[in-house]
């Protein structure tokens, strides 16, 4: 088992790593990263990506948290959790959530959603500080 997390380098994907790692903590589990990308994406951005996911990597590692990171290419973000969270018999999935102004919220995410709606867990959502 362990604790499913939607990543991209934004305050919100920031937000939910560190939420990811806190519920892996108290509950003894690891933490799968996990990444979409998409199959057409351009070679600068994929390197940017590898480069961002190495620090994330070199982050967890000198935290000592015990982890997992998924970089996949399906390009389908709520697949690619929603899979994951099976494969690892996920104990939660953590993902975050963009601020929004009053009307936009009442109107979530489509991926959000089906993570929310799919997930073969509880899902936590996360919105960045301040």
């Amino acid at each position: 088992m362990a604790i499913v997390v939607g990543y991209l380098a934004t305050p919100e994907g920031r937000a939910a790593l560190d939420a990811a790692v806190v519920e892996a903590k108290q509950r003894g589990k690891r933490v799968v990263v996990v990444v979409s990308s998409r199959p057409d994406e351009p070679a600068d951005q994929r390197a940017e990506v590898e480069a961002e996911l190495a620090r994330v990597d070199a982050a967890l590692a000198a935290d000592g948290t015990a982890h997992e990171i998924r970089l996949l290419d399906g390009g389908d973000v709520a697949d690619d959790l929603i899979t994951t969270a099976e494969d690892v018999s996920a104990e939660l999935v953590v993902i975050g959530l963009r601020r929004r102004s009053p009307v936009g919220k009442l109107i979530l995410g489509v991926n959000a959603q089906r993570v929310l709606f799919d997930a073969p867990c509880p899902v936590l959502t996360v919105k960045p500080a301040g």
